[in-house]
């Protein structure tokens, strides 16, 4: 091995091309190694009858700053639209029927009364339960809880089934019973910590940081979400236009020794090793035990496109959660032009629909006709829509999501002790400290930074 060697990244996700293109800003030559026909991971834009699809996320957290100061540096800041606030409401099925999630809700914690004691979401003892949470003192708890244990001592069993679950089955495609807290909602766990109460403490942060009373702070809707006009597939174009100092090799990598890394039977040479590939991938090129133990979930998404004139019945907002006290197979669905502009045609409209996730894995093996029965017979059930579609657009992700479970702290502990280790190898993407783009990509800048510094 030479200092002319390059840096080999494994896995050509948002999370490899965003070391690459870091790595290229540093002066650092590199190998991308993906098996897939095209880059982006499960990123995947295309266009029909007007209409951008996202196969795969939609969108980023506003409140993280990584994907947009790459955004910027790669000149698309103009591109970049927010989510509709003024009209987001979001829909939990219950006994039947969509209930709109009560105004003032951060996550699970209610931050306002009155919208809470109005909606028909939750019953009146849970009501009162999330009153008197307000009293909770602080109290030491050891070791690392499920989010369902950890909500269920606030808020009770219902606020798991009607806003818990189908919150982070919409996030993460996960079940709360075996996700952990301290990793999937750290914020309140610190809270909880701090305060006792998780509503006073989510007012008193939400006041501090807006400089405005608890109330108003409150009754405020800060902008959620952000993306691109032309969709995240114009991100994964303009990362790969940025590298200039990247060699893309097509294939498998199938073992990782020291400094260097076979791929299609070949041995590639490297200075340093990135592995920007699942975890469960990652297991099988290097001896981390811990990393076969990060548990994935499966995702299917369902596109499907209409006359705006057929979808007269379905109500405003951005689309409804199905909790799986009530679900058959449909875990959600996006009313896409409500919630973004530049998405659909006015003639046009769309509907994004999720299946999978922990619970229903098998639900990926059906084939294309079968799956869009499903969704039609779902979305007659729910909304009354029975006409045909113009077209539906599939989209399949086996093992995608990293379940961030219980003791999920503990065991990137030990697979960043062990990888210290080896002082070649890097490993960066959702399998470890957030699953989301800007977590991604800043996961992506600061491995690059360390590997151009050494």
């Amino acid at each position: 091995m030479t200092t002319q060697d390059p840096v080999v990244v494994v896995g050509g996700g948002i999370t490899g091309l965003s070391a690459a293109y870091y790595l290229n800003r540093a002066g650092v030559d590199v190998t991308l190694v993906d098996p897939s026909p095209r880059l982006g991971g499960v990123i995947a834009t295309e266009t029909v009858q007007g209409c951008v699809i996202e196969g795969g996320p939609d969108s980023f957290l506003a409140a993280k700053p990584a994907a947009m100061e790459l955004i910027r540096e790669l000149g698309m800041a103009d591109e970049v639209i927010g989510s509709n606030d003024h009209q987001r409401v979001t829909y939990i099925r219950r006994g039947g029927r969509l209930v709109p999630l009560p105004d003032g809700l951060m996550m699970m914690v209610p931050t306002r009364i009155l919208p809470m004691v109005a909606s028909n979401l939750l019953g009146w003892g849970t009501k009162a339960r999330m009153g008197l949470e307000w009293f909770r003192k602080p109290a030491p708890h050891n070791g690392d809880r499920s989010v369902a244990d950890f909500i269920r001592e606030h808020y009770g069993q219902e606020a798991v089934d009607y806003l818990v679950e189908p919150l982070l089955s919409g996030v993460y495609g996960g079940d709360p019973e075996q996700l952990s807290a301290a990793s999937v909602l750290p914020r309140f766990v610190e809270m909880e910590s701090k305060y006792g109460s998780l509503t006073r403490g989510t007012l008193v942060e939400l006041a501090h940081n807006s400089g405005v009373p608890a109330g108003a702070a409150a009754a405020k809707k800060p902008q959620l979400f952000r993306t691109l006009k032309r969709g995240l597939g114009s991100l994964i174009a303009a990362l790969e236009a940025a590298l200039v100092r990247t060699r893309i090799v097509p294939g498998t990598a199938e073992a990782v020794e020291g400094g260097r890394v076979r791929v299609n039977g070949e041995w590639l040479a490297a200075r340093h090793v990135l592995l920007a590939c699942p975890a469960h991938a990652a297991a099988k090129l290097v001896p981390i035990a811990e990393l076969g133990e990060i548990a994935y979930s499966s995702s299917m998404t369902v596109a499907l496109g209409y006359a705006k004139s057929k979808l007269a019945g379905v109500p405003s907002g951005f689309g409804f959660l199905i909790p799986s006290r009530e679900r058959k197979r449909m875990v959600a669905c996006t009313f896409v032009g409500a919630k973004f502009d530049y998405r659909v045609p006015e003639d046009m409209g769309l509907l994004r629909c999720f299946f999978g996730g922990a619970g229903d894995p098998g639900v990926l093996e059906l084939n294309d006709e079968a799956v869009t029965a499903l969704a039609r017979e779902e979305l007659l059930t729910i909304l009354g829509l029975a006409a045909e579609p113009e077209f539906v657009r599939i989209s399949r992700w086996p093992r995608s999501m990293a379940q961030y479970t219980v003791g999920h702290a503990a065991r990137i502990h030990a697979i960043e002790a062990a990888a210290a280790q080896m002082p070649w190898l890097s490993l960066a993407g959702n399998a470890y400290r957030g699953i989301g783009i800007p977590d991604c990509i800043a996961m992506a800048k600061s491995a690059a930074q360390r590997i151009a510094s050494s």
